[in-house]
This record gives structure tokens, C-alpha cells and sequence, in this order.
């Protein structure tokens, strides 16, 4: 079977193989000044499920993944103290990476339809590491030989001249010593928070990792209605990001 590309379609759960449930309750640190969900607190959700999942099954090296793409779908989104179900499970295999896809139902009526792609790496370097006969045995079955890639999809700014500086904060790094992928979409926040009711589709890829003391900036460019956007080092994209909001 061809790979197809990875975190740039929806599926619904497998009807066999692993799946992992969790529920979290919408806090006051999670939401914006609507009492709605922000991307990076929905960014923390899927991490921390990711984590949770990983740990259940006794995988080895459980911590030891990073995220090259993730897709969010808001169709209704969650408030303050909604409780939110989540089911995961994995929805195709690569080399070095998988694919994670992510529902959440709240109690209030949010859907949010989520898929990322995670790379596996040696906790000890940073690089990648191919998945291990132990993780295919837990989650192949799901995938039902569904092959991804970990292409990237977003293209680069076409005119940097309205760039901004961006504060890398200590606060934001993970253990690899760069931001965190949830932290990561604060930059998305910035510039789509107040401008929308939430609904849509919001896409971030990893190009790069984004470290403390250097010169970041961020840049965005609006097209039909879409904003895309990227944090860039001396011009090199670190992370590029798009908002499609519902029609």
C-alpha cells in the first residue's frame, strides 16, 4: 500500500485494534477571554492522552516522540468547565513515525476532530529511531496497513516584511531543550485570538525547532479568507501554521 500523506485527513476509530479513552475538564488556563478552548490548551490535550496511551500499553521509550504535523478540526468548540471525552487511537505507520488521531466530545456539545503525526526519537540524541516491533504489536492492528508519510504540506512566506519579533520563553521548553509542541501554537493564538468564533481548521507543521536566545520572528499573510503563518530564524522557517475557519 503507498503512503499517503500523514495528518491531512479525519478518520473514524477502527472498528478492531487499540483505543485509549480519557476525559478532561475544561479549566480557567485553557480557555480565552470567551471562555472558549484555545488551540495550544487543545495541543496540551492531545499530548497528554498521547502520553497517557503510550504509558498504558508499557511501551518503551513512551516520552520519547515529537510531533512533525498536526490538523485540528473545531466544529463546535468546547467552554470553560465542559467535560471533554477523548478517544484516540493510531491510524497509519512510517518508518520513524505514526499517526495519532484524536476525538473529543464534550458535554456541552463540543467536537473537535484532531490528527497529528509523531515522530519517534531516542530520548538520549533527539533523532529519529524506527518504531519497534513492541509498538507495531500494540497498534498495528488499528491501522490496517494504512501507510503514512511525514511530509509537510505548508508552504514558506512570500514577503517576510511585516514580520514581528517572537519571545521564546524558558517557560515553553520540554526536555529536548526546545518548545514544547503545545506552547508551540501560542504564535497561532496571537494572531487569530478574538478574530473568530473557532470553527474551522488550524494546521501546524515542525520544521525546525524553535529555541531559546535566538532571533525569531513570526509572519503571517491572509489569502481568501485563510491566514497563514510561521515562525522564522534568519529567514529559515521553524513552524508554519494555517487557519481555514468554517464558512
Amino acid at each position: 500500500m503507498a503512503a499517503v500523506p500523514g495528518a491531512s485527513e479525519l478518520l473514524d476509530p477502527p472498528a478492531v485494534g487499540r483505543r485509549f479513552c480519557a476525559e478532561r475538564k475544561v479549566r480557567l488556563g485553557d480557555v480565552d477571554p470567551s471562555g472558549q478552548l484555545r488551540l495550544d490548551a487543545t495541543a496540551r490535550y492531545l499530548q497528554d492522552i498521547a502520553s497517557d496511551d503510550a504509558s498504558d500499553a508499557e511501551l518503551d521509550g513512551a516520552w520519547g516522540w515529537v510531533v512533525r504535523r498536526s490538523l485540528i478540526e473545531v466544529r463546535q468548540p468546547a467552554v470553560l468547565d465542559e467535560v471533554v471525552a477523548m478517544t484516540t487511537f493510531c491510524t497509519g505507520l512510517g518508518r520513524s513515525w505514526a499517526e495519532r488521531t484524536t476525538m473529543l466530545a464534550g458535554s456541552f456539545g463540543a467536537d473537535i476532530a484532531t490528527v497529528s503525526v509523531w515522530v519517534q526519537v531516542a530520548t538520549d540524541t533527539g533523532r529519529p529511531a524506527a518504531l519497534t516491533q513492541q509498538f507495531i504489536d500494540a497498534y498495528g492492528l488499528a491501522c490496517d496497513g494504512r501507510k503514512v508519510s511525514a511530509r509537510l504540506a505548508l508552504g514558506v512566506p512570500t514577503d517576510s516584511a511585516g514580520a514581528h519579533p517572537w519571545a521564546v520563553r524558558r517557560a515553553d521548553l520540554d526536555p529536548f531543550d526546545h518548545v514544547n509542541n503545545a506552547a508551540n501554537w501560542a504564535f497561532v493564538e496571537e494572531l487569530i485570538n478574538g478574530t473568530t468564533t473557532r470553527r474551522g481548521r488550524a494546521e501546524m507543521e515542525f520544521v525546525g525547532p524553535v529555541t531559546h536566545g535566538t532571533n525569531v520572528v513570526s509572519v503571517a499573510e491572509e489569502r481568501d479568507g485563510v491566514t497563514s503563518m510561521w515562525l522564522l530564524n534568519t529567514g529559515s522557517v521553524l513552524s508554519a501554521a494555517r487557519w481555514s475557519p468554517a464558512d
